[in-house]
């Protein structure tokens, strides 16, 4: 279920609009809402009830063994949703430091309250408090955690500003929430926990993992063993955010920039333009500067920008491979996984 030729058809109008009680009355009917975070824009349903899960894994395409993401107004809210007698220390740490903010952690779930389509059946629930205005607007006035992946169909490129989310999904939900660009630009860092309660870094984010070390010196990143397992969280299959257009990568540790057709080519790179392509048909993301966080920012909208060209290839610079270049890497990486 990667391909949004397999999505329901459209069958409706999508509104687009400030007004968080119109949001917060549709989450409550059990309707969908693309809804604004600092990472990507969410597909926000009622994270409570199974007939908004199970729209928000049919709108998206989404296979029900992929987890989601239940986000909330506070780390107080919490309680009610995990096992607190068996949340590590180093989790209590992690949330003081970074939230509100870009990271999901990882908890052993109160199954009497969280649905199994939240975990596809597994015994951790991923958990955000979110910081961007709005949506901490809309949440203060939900009883309930909203179920938030992005806004996009499966696989493809995660959405940063509503026009992203209506040329996917327009048509299937009723309502976009508009806060505008997102600010950081790519999805939450994830943390799980080792058996001795250490952080393990599941998937990259804004948060690096030299970021969390800092809180918790044990953080490490997930070994090998640990990777071959099933997905435990979101986040964590093979590719992923891909363009329609194929994507290939070229620099650091790749080689040099391959042969290609001018003509039905375009390029994303960090500093400087693709010499022998025309502009139209490129995007720098931080011309001059290689400013990783501005590069972030502007990553999925590059993306969104190229993949509306129409073109045969796109060629993609990998990043410098430290702190939020990895994060940018990886998610380079999965959009070339993509055949």
């Amino acid at each position: 279920m990667s391909s949004s030729s397999q999505l329901p058809p459209p069958a409706r109008t999508t509104a687009v609009g400030t007004d968080v009680a119109h949001a917060a009355a549709l989450l409550g009917a059990g309707e969908l809402v693309a809804v604004p975070t600092e990472t990507v824009y969410g597909l926000a349903g009622h994270g409570l009830r199974e007939d908004s899960l199970r729209r928000i894994f049919a709108v998206k395409g989404r296979p029900l063994t992929n987890p989601l993401i239940l986000h909330f107004a506070s780390v107080a809210q919490l309680g009610a949703y995990v096992r607190l007698e068996a949340v590590p220390a180093a989790a209590h740490q992690l949330l003081a430091a970074f939230s509100p903010g870009p990271l999901t952690l990882l908890l052993p779930r109160n199954p009497a309250v969280v649905p199994d389509l939240v975990t596809a059946g597994l015994p951790d629930v991923a958990v955000r408090i979110p910081a961007h205005p709005l949506v901490q607007e809309l949440l203060g006035q939900l009883d309930f955690p909203l179920a938030a992946p992005s806004a996009n169909p499966f696989g493809y490129i995660s959405p940063t500003r509503p026009a992203h989310v209506l040329s996917q999904l327009g048509g299937r939900i009723p309502y976009v929430l508009d806060g505008g660009a997102c600010q950081a630009g790519i999805e939450s860092t994830v943390v799980g926990f080792g058996p001795a309660g250490e952080p393990v870094l599941y998937r990259p984010g804004v948060i690096s993992l030299e970021m969390l070390q800092a809180v918790v010196p044990a953080a490490r990143l997930r070994t090998a063993p640990e990777k071959a397992r099933p997905a435990a969280s979101p986040g964590l299959l093979p590719y992923h955010y891909s363009p329609h257009t194929p994507l290939q990568l070229f620099g650091p540790g790749l080689g040099v920039v391959p042969a290609f057709e001018a003509a039905t080519t375009g390029a994303l790179t960090l500093r400087e333009p693709l010499p022998g392509l025309p502009a139209a048909q490129q995007v720098v993301l931080s011309p001059g500067r290689g400013d990783l966080a501005e590069a972030a920012h502007g990553l999925y909208a590059a993306l969104h920008q190229l993949d509306a060209l129409g073109l045969q290839l796109l060629l993609a610079e990998r990043l410098p491979d430290s702190r939020l270049g990895q994060a940018l890497n990886e998610r380079l990486e999965k959009a070339a996984a993509r055949r």
